[in-house]
């Protein structure tokens, strides 16, 4: 079932202790819309710049998503500058120019108007809630939010917030949004404000996910928090896009299922973490444009393993 992402498509210039690349393409809709096409149909709303050539656009076509709704117009595309060091766990932004995208306002074409599922990558929420008023008969709505927004723009977000299925944000954001150290008081306060269900992404510890009595159709009550491992890894190139990685696995595997069960939204939080694991071993969307779908299993019976006991052969 298809999938609607409205977000970013962006160049970034990235610095890390394993080099640096300039102008690679990025961006959260680039790094989710990648991820979430091993499972599903795609289809992505955004803006660029005269920057972005027939060869940028071929990497999303390539894995066919669909880009009607990507906007070109005069000047440049959104571009950031940033730098990683020690254990890479967050990047020093060096620079931001949004460019095109200040101005970015989202216009779904008809042909989007049937997709099941939408998802709002990391925009102002003005824009995600206009979004999300013209696309009333989704099945499930997913959104993303950052720091930024949850600071300056609380209210606008609030309206968001009460329109979500699923939440997907970091850890520090959800204690930043609840005014709650404490992540399990956090998210409950968090889950109060609107959304169904929160995911807590952890970087390279994995992800949480917590529910509500409102996250399955007749449980009809609220199920213990589920906690996803992060697969280690040996070597991490580039963390830039990670967690829209992340949200683009889930997503996308949650958008393939023919419903919304807790045995699948658990199994969604492995393929996220399958897909944020391929994306950090090489700069910018390097990785995701190459994945094989056998990689794709066979990550998926590693984190089995990690995991289960039985099949650590315990």
């Amino acid at each position: 079932m298809a999938i609607l992402v409205v977000g970013s498509v962006a160049f970034d210039n990235i610095e890390t202790p394993h080099g640096a690349v300039k102008d690679c393409l990025g961006g959260a809709a680039t790094h989710f819309s990648l991820a979430a096409s091993y499972f599903t149909p795609v289809r992505v709303i955004a803006v660029v710049g005269k920057d972005f050539t027939a060869e940028h656009e071929a990497i999303f076509t390539r894995r066919g998503i669909d880009t009607r709704g990507i906007e070109r117009s005069e000047g440049l595309s959104f571009h950031w500058t940033g730098s990683y060091s020690g254990n890479m766990d967050e990047a020093k932004t060096l620079g931001t120019d949004l460019n095109v995208f200040e101005t970015f306002q989202p216009k779904i074409p008809d042909a989007y108007k049937d997709s099941e599922y939408l998802f709002l990558a990391n925009i102002d929420p003005v824009l995600q809630s206009r979004v999300r008023s013209q696309m009333s008969n989704v099945r499930m709505v997913c959104g993303d939010t950052m720091n930024y927004w949850i600071a300056d723009h609380s209210a606008n977000l609030a309206k968001v917030l009460r329109e979500l299925d699923v939440l997907l944000i970091n850890d520090g954001e959800a204690r930043m949004l609840a005014g709650e150290r404490n992540l399990v008081l956090a998210a409950e306060k968090v889950l109060a404000m609107g959304p169904k269900t929160l995911v807590v992404k952890h970087g390279e510890y994995g992800a949480t996910a917590f529910f509500s009595d409102r996250s399955f159709p007749g449980v009809g009550k609220a199920l213990r928090p589920f906690r996803a491992p992060a697969l280690p890894l040996s070597e991490v190139v580039d963390p830039t896009g990670a967690g829209d990685s992340f949200a683009g696995g889930f997503y996308g595997y949650l958008a393939s299922q023919p419903e919304l069960t807790p045995a699948v939204l658990r199994t969604a939080m492995f393929y996220g973490g399958v897909m944020g694991s391929f994306a950090v071993e090489r700069f910018g969307t390097e990785r995701l444009q190459n994945v094989s779908g056998e990689e794709i299993d066979e990550r998926f019976k590693l984190f089995l393993e990690i995991s289960h006991l039985e099949y650590a052969g315990v």
